[in-house]
């Protein structure tokens, strides 16, 4: 069920009439400033920091430090000079500046608060890779209005997520942050969470704007390494990349964060195809355009750019309307006009689109607030509730041999691993209010099903191979357990912006301790608290059971107790691939044929057949996209598709029956996927085209029906404009994208019908 949101991508002729009337009595100067976004704090002073820490003290409240604002800004407040504060998520602070700009200056124009919320703010969720192994949008949506909850009443106008990049790379650190590997996965996810946040009705009265980011292609960065360099046709750009966002933009998203990244030698900032050529001309998109963190300035180190003054011109003449911390806009903005180097209307084209979302947000009416409000919103216990399901309904059962799982007290463990009861790794990267202490350990979790005397924890190594070990010690606690319980995986630090890997097995001795545990003979059940896929093909045959905790949020260590003792039935699957070697990356379902296909015979030559294989690993995965296990066993069988035969504008219907032939309810993510056999330009082996979660009791059967209409089949075609062409098709109805049932199906031209 949706929750009812804002929009802000419907024009609103009262909204229009009031910007157009106070766009006519801003200067020049005034204009710019809607455009300069910046961190509104000073340098670090250590003096101030002693004086508030022991203050706090002395009143007996917690400290948080803040530090003071920079010198010059409350003057370029009362000029009119700033438009956006970054990250300042300080009640106080945000309606102190909010005064001076609604009450000291010439037009009394609001702030607006950006802030970086990713997967929660105080609440902290399971990262969002994580979250989109629920397959569970409106379960995503509800955990996305919880964030906005807790944001507004913090201060926040403006959340600077979801980040929707469609991630192919394992090595890239950002992976953590979207939903993987699939543009289909991905347009689900960003309704969602662009419908959560931009929610009506928040506690704090406020409104919130969703700002998708990084636009765009910011996850195919070249081998992984964050910032990098990516580089691909105009096709895969529209086929691939664009679809996510333009799915947050029908949603109502009221801006979008251009990327780090350039694409074929033109950064996204200053990009004049993805910004006015799409954006503006061919979607019609209203919203606002922010540039990502000195990205203007960065063009210089790109060498688009000669200076600062030249970054600045070639992003507003490109289409980017905001420019966050570098200041290349109000330092040169205006000089540019004077000169001719760019015209007065494109600044008042940007300044009407902050404008507008400033009116769309209900800013000019309330501009402030409440400061006592969070206190009652933050933690609430239906939140860290919520935060518990979504942890749940994340984790993915990858290994369960001989069923292992669920364990049956009284179970005698030995738990063993440094992630086991580690609060502030569980957090993930992207949570700017870590609170270690809001945090459930594996070890909490366990305490809810076993006593005390029931199990023994030994840490065995720590996570970074330079810190000291004790695999000795974790050997000897194991002698006496029936099972080991193994919890390894990375910190919170090894995933996230600017932490890119090359080495994709488990960090540090981990892997060791894996080892010494295995020689032992004894049954391991392994937890892996991860923020990336990972490559574990040998981990993954020492263990008898795999659960995939993910860095899991507030609830992580429940969540895994409840799955491990049977309480929840895993229903997570996979929205990236596991490969079994990081030579095969980048690695996804939706790879193209080629014209030596691994399941083909190959061409002979020199007594060997050629073809598109490695000589050392298989093509396939480790662990499959939309892969994971349940307690539970699900049967497929009907497969019908009606009629078999279609137009471009009709719709084919798919149905099956799914039927749970085990003896525990559960939940069945039921895939859909189609493939194009002949195109104009040639086509994945196999696209996702739907899905469904679908819960059943023990023995209970149920007619599953997709409907799929033809216009989902387009693409771009050879002229670049999406086509769908006629021909035929095959689809498949199952648990993952390896198979199911299966079936055909073929597309007409209109014409031939009747």
């Amino acid at each position: 069920m949706q929750t009812d949101s804002h929009t802000y991508n419907q024009p609103d002729p009262a909204t229009e009439a009031r910007v157009e009337a106070l766009l006519a009595q801003m200067t020049l100067p005034e204009k710019i400033g809607q455009l300069v976004q910046l961190n509104p704090f000073g340098p670090f002073d250590p003096d101030e920091y002693d004086r508030q820490k022991a203050e706090a003290a002395a009143n007996g409240r917690p400290f948080t430090y803040i530090p003071p604002l920079r010198h010059d800004m409350e003057a370029l407040l009362r000029a009119g000079r700033v438009g956006s504060f970054l990250n300042v998520m300080l009640p106080g602070v945000i309606n102190h500046c909010q005064r001076i700009a609604v009450e000291e200056s010439r037009l009394g124009i609001p702030l607006i608060a950006g802030g970086d919320v990713i997967h929660g703010f105080r609440t902290i969720f399971p990262i969002p890779l994580a979250e989109s192994c629920t397959w569970n949008p409106p379960l995503l949506e509800r955990a996305a209005r919880v964030a906005a909850e807790e944001a507004s009443a913090s201060g926040i106008d403006w959340i600077f997520a979801p980040m929707i990049d469609v991630a192919r790379d394992l090595r890239w650190g950002r992976i953590a942050e979207g939903a993987g590997e699939d543009p289909f996965v991905g347009m689900a996810m960003a309704r969602a969470r662009v419908r959560g946040f931009q929610a009506a009705d928040l506690s704090s009265g406020r409104r919130i704007a969703a700002c998708p980011k990084h636009y765009v292609g910011y996850g195919a960065a070249e081998a992984g390494r964050d910032y990098n360099t990516a580089d691909f046709s105009e096709r895969t750009l529209r086929d691939v990349y664009l679809p996510p966002f333009k799915a947050a933009f029908d949603a109502g998203a009221g801006s979008v964060m251009s990327a780090f990244n350039e694409i074929s030698g033109i950064p996204a900032t200053a990009n004049p195809l993805l910004l006015r050529a799409i954006l503006r001309d061919e979607w019609q998109w209203p919203g606002v355009v922010l540039s990502d963190y000195e990205a203007v300035h960065e063009l210089i180190a790109h060498g688009l750019a000669a200076d600062l003054k030249d970054a600045a011109r070639l992003s507003i003449l490109a289409g980017l309307d905001m420019e966050m911390v570098s200041e290349g806009y109000a330092t040169h903005l205006a000089d540019l006009v004077a000169a001719g180097d760019v015209p007065l209307a494109l600044v008042d084209e940007a300044a009407r689109r902050v404008l507008r979302l400033k009116f769309r947000l209900g800013l000019f009416a309330q501009p402030y607030t409440d400061e006592t409000l969070a206190e009652t919103i933050i933690l609430r216990p239906d939140f860290r509730t919520l935060a518990l399901e979504v942890a749940q309904e994340s984790m993915v059962l990858l290994k369960n041999e001989d069923d292992i799982l669920p364990l049956a007290p009284p179970t005698r463990l030995a738990v063993i691993g440094p992630l086991a009861d580690s609060h502030a790794d569980m957090l993930g990267c992207w949570s700017l209010h870590t609170h270690p202490e809001d945090v459930e350990t594996v070890l909490d979790g366990l305490a809810a099903y076993l006593p005390a005397d029931a199990w023994r924890y030994t840490p065995g190594c720590p996570i970074r191979a330079s810190e000291p070990t004790d695999i000795a010690a974790a050997v000897t606690a194991v002698q006496d357990a029936d099972v080991i319980l193994l919890v390894v995986g990375e910190s919170a630090d090894m995933s996230g912006e600017g932490h890119s890997r090359t080495h994709l097995g488990l960090p540090g001795r981990q892997q060791e301790l894996a080892d010494a545990l295995a020689a032992t003979g004894k049954p391991i059940v392994c937890v892996l608290m991860n923020g990336r896929p990972l490559v574990i093909p040998r981990l993954a045959a020492q263990v008898k059971a795999l659960l995939v905790g993910w860095h899991g949020g507030i609830r992580a260590g429940r969540a895994v107790a409840d799955i491990l003792f049977g309480a929840v039935n895993p229903s997570g699957k996979l929205t990236a691939s596991w490969p079994r070697a990081e030579g095969q990356i980048p690695l996804y379902y939706a790879h193209k044929n080629t014209g030596r296909p691994a399941a083909a015979a190959g061409v002979k030559q020199f007594a060997e057949y050629f073809k598109s294989v490695y000589l050392d690993e298989p093509n396939s995965p480790l662990f499959p996209f939309g892969f994971g296990l349940s307690y539970t066993r699900f049967a497929y069988s009907d497969l019908r598709l009606d009629p078999p035969t279609i137009t471009p504008e009709e719709t084919l219907v798919v149905t099956a029956t799914l039927r749970n032939v085990g003896s525990r309810a559960g939940a069945e993510v039921v895939q859909l996927y189609v493939r194009d056999l002949v195109g104009s330009v040639t086509r994945p082996v196999k696209e996702l085209k739907g899905f469904q979660k679908v819960t059943l009791q023990p023995g209970e059967r149920r007619a599953i029906r997709f409907e799929l209409p033809a216009q989902a089949l387009g693409f771009t075609g050879r002229e670049m404009r999406t086509v769908v062409e006629p021909g035929a098709f095959r689809l498949w109805v199952g648990p993952d994208c390896r198979g199911g049932l299966e079936g055909s199906f073929t597309v007409e031209e209109a014409h031939r019908r009747g």
